[in-house]
């Protein structure tokens, strides 16, 4: 294969369309652009990829494979210039990667590349194309025989050979399409939960509920590019008062050993003393991926103590306490008094018994002139 001129060039709608590229624009001091499947032409960029008809397809979004380590295949891009003079662009490979915002991107071209970026190699790195027309570059997709069995993501991109330059900073204008690489062999999807954690802020409202925050990392541990849908719920123990959240988003497309950071807040939870945040995860793999991917979910835990309802409770109850006790000291009082006096009844009947019978024994006479007592014993009187 060689490079060749197409005449004429594709519509600008049908190449970007159908090359499902993206025209960016990067500050070569700032971070790298987004790299995603569709994309709106703009005015800075004058120039449209496609990927060339060929065995492998027509009309084809992006490029995918699936080949053996060791195996190798050649491929091309179309790439037509709208402007109405000769553009001169690079053309060069490179490793994709998951945005922090979800999006496929690629390393720019200095940076080290060591898969699908190290792997293919156009047949030129510069081409200049006439103003009107299209030029198809072929490319080659080498995989070492030692390369690990899985899925790889990177791009064929073209940028400006000479940057341009605005405000003071020189800008990249990258178009690309991304490449899809599998390389047969054993397949291990595989999806974990790492590093998850919950924190809780209670309310002062004794029976109020407060706010749960649930903060975790998904990691790609298998072989295979994943995405997954989420769910967070928190509940007491035992699954008592579960709160399902509403803002798990789900989880882009990651590249295997890619992470993603996840934090959810989870409104309305009832402070239950202990707190389990769950975090399951449903897998989902491209086309034809067998073993599929397991299903993941993880649970942590974490103090939730209703203060101000416990302090509520302990006031009460210290009422109640305090309440019985006083009640109790009152009768123990009235109790100690009765006995008192029916002790003091008891001494007065004992000591008014003692004196009847010492006045018996002593033989004393009563004056007959006073009446004897009503209640005096008949023998007690003498004639």
């Amino acid at each position: 294969m060689s490079v060749r001129v197409i005449q004429p060039a594709p519509s600008r709608r049908a190449v970007v369309t159908s090359a499902a590229a993206l025209a960016v624009a990067l500050a070569l001091a700032g971070a790298a652009p987004a790299f995603a499947d569709e994309a709106t032409p703009t005015p800075e960029v004058t120039w449209g990829v496609r990927a060339a008809s060929n065995d492998f397809g027509d009309a084809r979004e992006n490029y995918a494979y699936r080949i053996d380590a060791g195996e190798t295949l050649d491929d091309a891009i179309v790439i037509a210039n709208y402007d109405e003079v000769p553009l001169e662009l690079d053309v060069y490979a490179a490793d994709g990667f998951t945005t922090t915002s979800g999006q496929l991107d690629v390393q720019t071209r200095d940076e080290s590349q060591v898969a699908i970026g190290k792997w293919t190699s156009p047949e030129v790195n510069r081409v200049t194309i006439p103003p009107g027309e299209a030029v198809e570059v072929p490319f080659t997709l080498a995989v070492p025989a030692n390369a690990e069995p899985g899925d790889y993501a990177g791009a064929v991109v073209t940028s400006l050979a000479q940057p341009e330059v605005e405000n003071g900073l020189a800008v990249d204008r990258r178009l690309g399409i991304r490449i899809h690489l599998r390389v047969r062999g054993e397949l291990a999807p595989a999806l974990s939960i790492d590093d998850l954690k919950v924190e809780y802020a209670g309310t002062l409202n004794p029976f109020g509920t407060g706010d749960a925050t649930v903060t975790y990392t998904v990691r790609n541990s298998g072989n295979v590019r994943l995405s997954a849908d989420s769910a967070v719920r928190v509940a007491g123990p035992f699954g008592m008062l579960p709160v399902d959240a509403t803002g798990a988003a789900p989880v882009p497309e990651l590249l295997p050993g890619e992470s993603w950071q996840v934090s959810v807040p989870v409104a309305g939870v009832f402070p239950a003393f202990a707190l389990g945040a769950t975090v399951s995860l449903d897998s989902q793999a491209p086309e034809d991926t067998s073993p599929a991917p397991a299903a993941v979910s993880e649970t942590a835990w974490t103090p939730a103590v209703p203060w101000t309802l416990l302090v509520l409770v302990l006031l009460v109850a210290a009422v109640v306490v305090a309440w019985a006790l006083v009640g109790k000291r009152r009768r123990a009082a009235r109790a100690a008094a009765e006995d008192a006096r029916v002790q003091a009844a008891v001494e007065a009947a004992l000591r008014q018994a003692a004196d009847d019978s010492t006045a018996d024994a002593s033989g004393v006479v009563p004056d007959a002139s006073e009446p004897a007592p009503a209640d005096a014993p008949a023998s007690a009187v003498r004639e």
